[in-house]
């Protein structure tokens, strides 16, 4: 018999692969093998970038403009209403404050149905990178009021739920981490033949940025920071894993970079562990799941100090934290890395360590916990 129902809305479950898709289908993967029936609420498009598990109810939604890769949802049509109330869903998961969102909330609170939400995209920090920080005022008043409606909300990282805290965010926080499996990222998938086809010599240093080529991932200061190292030291080598609406200018910007595109699977993980260096300065981020995965495949890691990434990275011990806006420290820390080989190989050996600590069956249990502590199960 089902345990329980959970009906999840989202802005993202299968049109795009990425952090956000691929935490949820776990997720839901796992409720549904625990017994727990799942109905997932979304936008979608003609052929998705993933193979999504459970049942997907399509919503109407369009393109981002000038982000067309990213789909926003325009409403919740009577349709997918009917669906919803025949499931008659126990609970309901609500991981994007969207319009979407705003209306399964609004269903909700008229069933009188327990509300958790989940965050997952620093919306705040996007704001900058299209010249609408003008807008953040508003965006965390709207934040506070539809979390403020939510029985608890799951962060990934202790240093999340402090920022939020401090943004006047006072529903119940709870930790929904982020998991690794150490069985397909780990330092055994490392590969001389791999680096030798993509032009890398046994004494080369390469230093991988892996992720969707957006600019708010902050792209430039990984490339301008690998520019000048590359000029002191010819055997440093620039690795960039990953496609994007930004890939193209950036290859103009940093032709002598290698570029992979999308990579996933055991040549994704090949491609961390063939690596020296993982170089992420993104600020973004609610968690960074590249950062955990080149943590697994066992990289000392310069990461930018912002609430995502450095609650994985301990400062001087499996890696570096530099504030964005000062890009000379990033220099300073690959280079540190890029001369001492004995640093490199001991803050690699603290990555692996620490990645033990993220098992995805672990988390997601501790989320269907919480859950029963919602409904008092």
């Amino acid at each position: 018999m089902s345990r329980f129902r959970v009906a999840l809305f989202t802005g993202n479950y299968n049109h795009i692969r990425d952090g956000v898709s691929l935490t949820l289908n776990r997720l839901v993967k796992f409720l549904l093998q625990n017994g727990v029936e799942v109905l997932v609420f979304g936008p979608s498009i003609d052929e998705p970038a993933l193979q999504h598990n459970g049942k997907l109810i399509v919503v109407p939604s369009k393109s981002l403009p000038g982000r067309p890769e990213y789909r926003v949802s325009t409403a919740f049509p009577k349709e997918a209403r009917k669906k919803l109330e025949e499931f008659n869903p126990d609970l309901i998961h609500i991981a994007t404050p969207d319009i979407l969102g705003y209306k399964a909330l609004k269903w909700s609170i008229n069933n009188q149905k327990p509300v958790v939400s989940s965050y997952h995209t620093h919306f705040a920090s996007y704001l900058k990178y299209y010249k609408l920080s003008i807008l953040e005022p508003l965006l965390w008043k709207y934040l506070g009021w539809f979390y403020s409606h939510c029985s608890q909300l799951y962060i990934p990282t202790p240093s999340m739920a402090e920022f939020l805290e401090e943004k006047g965010i006072d529903s119940e926080l709870k930790i929904w981490a982020r998991g690794i499996d150490n069985e397909a990222f780990n330092p055994s998938k490392r590969s001389d033949s791999w680096r030798a086809e993509r032009g890398f010599g046994e004494d080369d240093i390469v230093v991988t940025f892996v992720s969707r080529l957006v600019w708010e991932k902050n792209l430039l200061i990984y490339a301008d920071v690998l520019k000048k190292i590359r000029r002191k030291y010819s055997n440093v080598k620039a690795l960039v894993v990953g496609d994007g609406p930004a890939g193209d200018e950036l290859r103009e910007h940093f032709p002598e970079a290698v570029y992979t595109g999308f990579l996933t699977g055991d040549e994704l993980a090949t491609s961390y562990a063939s690596s020296d260096i993982f170089f992420f300065p993104s600020d973004t981020e609610t968690f960074g799941n590249v950062t955990l995965e080149a943590m697994a495949s066992g990289l000392p890691c310069v990461v930018a100090d912002a609430v995502g990434s450095k609650s994985l990275v301990e400062h001087n011990a499996n890696g570096f934290l530099a504030s964005v806006d000062k890009k000379e420290d990033f220099y300073t820390y690959i280079e540190k890395l890029v001369t001492d080989s004995e640093l490199r190989e001991n803050m690699a050996g603290l990555s692996i360590e620490m990645a033990k600590n993220y098992s995805w069956e672990n988390i997601n249990e501790n989320l269907l916990g919480y859950y029963k502590q919602v409904l008092e199960y």
